[in-house]
Order: C-alpha cells, then sequence, then structure tokens
C-alpha cells in the first residue's frame, strides 16, 4: 500500500507519497488539467503496481481532478479541511503551513486515521448530473430571493403602498405592476382597466377584475411622499430589480424544467416522489444530495449525520446537552426542513410527531428538525428495500393500541 497526501490548489497540486511505514517516497507538484493528471499517474505507476494499492487523501470530493482519481480505481478520501487542520496541530504546534506541508498531512492522516473517515462516494453520472442541477435551482433561487429584499428595501423607502398590496414581490402580479408604475404617482394614476391589462399581461387569467380592484384601492391609498427627485431615482432602482428578477424567473422555470426531467428518468425517483412532501423539485435536492451509492450509508445513523438532523450530545463530567450539528451539508439540510414542513399537510403520522414535539417544549424549528430526523430515516429504510412509503408501515408503531 502507498498512501499520497493531495493539497490542491486552482492551478497546481502539491503530491506527497509515502509508504506504509511513513516513508517519504516522493514529493512533487503538478499543474491543474491533462498534463499534470498524466504525470500524477506515472508517479504512482512508479510505485505501485494495482491502483487498489493506493490510497489518496484530498480536501475535496468533486471537480475534473478528484472525478480522475475515482476513475483511475484509487481509494480517495475527501477529508474535511477543519480535520486536516486539527491533525497537523498534533504533529506542529508551531503554527508553520505550507502547501507541501499540507500534503505531508494528508498522507500521514489517510495512512493512520483512514479509518475515521469516508471515502468518496461512488455515485452515478446521472445522479451527479441531477446534483449540479438542483444545485444550480437552489443557487438561483437564493439569488432571487435576495434580489427581491433589495427590492423590498427600497419600496419601503418611497412606495410603502406596494409592499401592502404585494406580499410575493417575485410574483407575476408584483412584476407586472411595478414594471408599469414604478411610482406612486404613477401608480394613482391607473385606471381599472389598465390595472387589469396589466394584470391580464403578467399572466393572471382568474380572479382578474377583484384582483384588479383590490390593487388599485390599495395604491390609490393616502401615503406620505418622498421628493421628486428622490422618487425618480427609487423608481429607476425598482425598474432595474424588476428586470432582474423576471430574468431570473424565466432563468428559474428554464432549469427547473430540465431539473424535473433529470429527475424522473433516475431509478430511485419513484420511491423518492412516495413520500409525503416531496415533489420533483424538493425530490431531486435530496437524491443529489444524498447521492445513489448503496455502500455510501452503512445505516439510517449515518445517513442522518450525514444530513445534520441528528442531535449532538456534549458530555463532559456532570455536564451534558444536546445540540443541533452545526457542521453539516447546508443545501441537504435545507431541503429535509422544507420536506419536513411540507409534509404536515399531507402526512397524519408526520402531523403527529410534530404536534407531540410541540407540545413537550420544542420550538418550531425544533419539531421540524426532529420530523426531518425521522423523514431521513424513513428513506433510508425505502431506498434499502427498494420500496415505496406506506404510512401505516412508517407511523403505525407510534400510534396508540386500540382500547
Amino acid at each position: 500500500m502507498i498512501f499520497v497526501g493531495n493539497d490542491w490548489a486552482q492551478d497546481h497540486h502539491d503530491i506527497h507519497v509515502m509508504n506504509t511505514e511513513g516513508k517519504k517516497l516522493a514529493v512533487r507538484r503538478f499543474p491543474e488539467g491533462v498534463a499534470g493528471v498524466s504525470d500524477f499517474h506515472a508517479l504512482i505507476a512508479q510505485h505501485a503496481q494495482d491502483p487498489a494499492e493506493v490510497v489518496v487523501g484530498i480536501e475535496t470530493d468533486h471537480g475534473l481532478w478528484v472525478a480522475s482519481l475515482v476513475a483511475a480505481g484509487y481509494r480517495v478520501y475527501a477529508v474535511n479541511p477543519k480535520a486536516v487542520a486539527r491533525y497537523r496541530d498534533r504533529h506542529h504546534v508551531g503554527g508553520g503551513k505550507s502547501d507541501a506541508g499540507d500534503a505531508k498531512v494528508l498522507a500521514d492522516l489517510v495512512r493512520t486515521d483512514a479509518h475515521n473517515h469516508r471515502v468518496v462516494a461512488g455515485d452515478s453520472d446521472e445522479v451527479h448530473a441531477v446534483k449540479v442541477l438542483a444545485r444550480a435551482q437552489q443557487s438561483l433561487v437564493w439569488s432571487r430571493n435576495r434580489e427581491a429584499n433589495r427590492l423590498r428595501n427600497a419600496l419601503r423607502e418611497f412606495y410603502p403602498a406596494a409592499l401592502v398590496v404585494f406580499e410575493d414581490l417575485h410574483g407575476r402580479d408584483a412584476l407586472a405592476v411595478l414594471g408599469r408604475a414604478p411610482d406612486p404617482v404613477t401608480a394613482a394614476r391607473l385606471t381599472l382597466y389598465q390595472v387589469k391589462a396589466v394584470l391580464r399581461a403578467g399572466g393572471r387569467r382568474r380572479n382578474l377584475d377583484a384582483t384588479a380592484a383590490k390593487i388599485q384601492a390599495v395604491l390609490r391609498t393616502e401615503q406620505l411622499h418622498a421628493p421628486a427627485a428622490v422618487a425618480a431615482a427609487y423608481a429607476a432602482v425598482v425598474k432595474a430589480q424588476i428586470g432582474v428578477i423576471t430574468a431570473l424567473n424565466t432563468q428559474l422555470a428554464q432549469l427547473e424544467t430540465q431539473l424535473e426531467s433529470s429527475f424522473e428518468e433516475h431509478p430511485d425517483a419513484d420511491i423518492i416522489l412516495s413520500l409525503p412532501g416531496l415533489g420533483d423539485t424538493l425530490g431531486a435536492r435530496v437524491l443529489g444530495e444524498f447521492g445513489d451509492d448503496p455502500e455510501r450509508f452503512a445505516d439510517a445513523k449515518s445517513r442522518r449525520n450525514y444530513a445534520g438532523t441528528s442531535p449532538l450530545t456534549v458530555a463532559s463530567g456532570k455536564k451534558r446537552a444536546v445540540l443541533a450539528r452545526h457542521a453539516r451539508n447546508h443545501r441537504l439540510y435545507d431541503a429535509i426542513d422544507q420536506w419536513a414542513f411540507c409534509s404536515l399537510t399531507t402526512s397524519p403520522g408526520a402531523r403527529t410527531l410534530y404536534d407531540q414535539r410541540r407540545a413537550a417544549g420544542d420550538t418550531h424549528h425544533q419539531a421540524l428538525r426532529a420530523l426531518g430526523n425521522r423523514w431521513v430515516g424513513i428513506l433510508h429504510g425505502c431506498l434499502k428495500h427498494r420500496t415505496t412509503y406506506n404510512e401505516h408501515t412508517a407511523w403505525g408503531h407510534r400510534q396508540p393500541a386500540a382500547a
């Protein structure tokens, strides 16, 4: 066996190779790209005949370089940078740090402590594609929320009536009306016919008359006015934000269509969609972050730990506390939190557990975290046994026995 530490940067990789006794066999720096990967494989071939004899430690689990290492048949461990820093402190207390030194630390770590870390998952190309699309969709949603908050701040300064009538500033009604009337003076002059025409152009078809009358009434209420020059400046800001949010909505719709198509073609899609609270978009996020490697999670507990939903116990002497995990996959945790909330109206068992936790003193988010933890365990069982969700099987053991 040989052990390889790979400290990566944007344009190069520092490599340290050692044997089972920790003796240095080679130290190199390779450039990023095809030439660097080829030279890396050539170096490894000098010291190992079989790729299975090679163990690599690196501080990331994605990218073309990592994919090439996995494809070559090496056993690759993606080690959290915090764990590397703690391991470095075990051997060097002086505080020194270098790329070559970190490569040696990674090689030593996988030589002595590989059993405490996780091998890079052998996910399929299909689930990797779902993950890329799901993360991009989630990032666009977050970007749209930031832009909507900027728009809200601008409206609060000079156009408060818009905040009264439109709760969802990235919705079609808000974008249509504010695009036509980006300042309160213009909005107050809109006739009922004009408001209806704007809403119709924005895509509204139902409750047109009632919605238009409500919007016109609110926009014509008396309110404080900013100076004309200031209002004109804010109106320009509003029009710019409307343009950005509209573009984001368009791109999100296109991306979600592609995401749904990619997700529904995956073999696990039917199982995931059978679980209450999961649709195509949210289900794709869950699948993409968990992956589809059947050997990745040994049991439900390890899947829960990865998701960050399982509680963390901190105990020392007579002190003991049960806390939420802060080191976690935040994209996955966000998806599970939304999943738990959506399941409250579609699963009686989920609603019962949530109500029990709330009655026991949990806050809303604490109860959702406990419910999400339960859902992750149910998902693990469904995937392990290749069976769709069944409400009675999932929650029957929690129901009180009939009198």
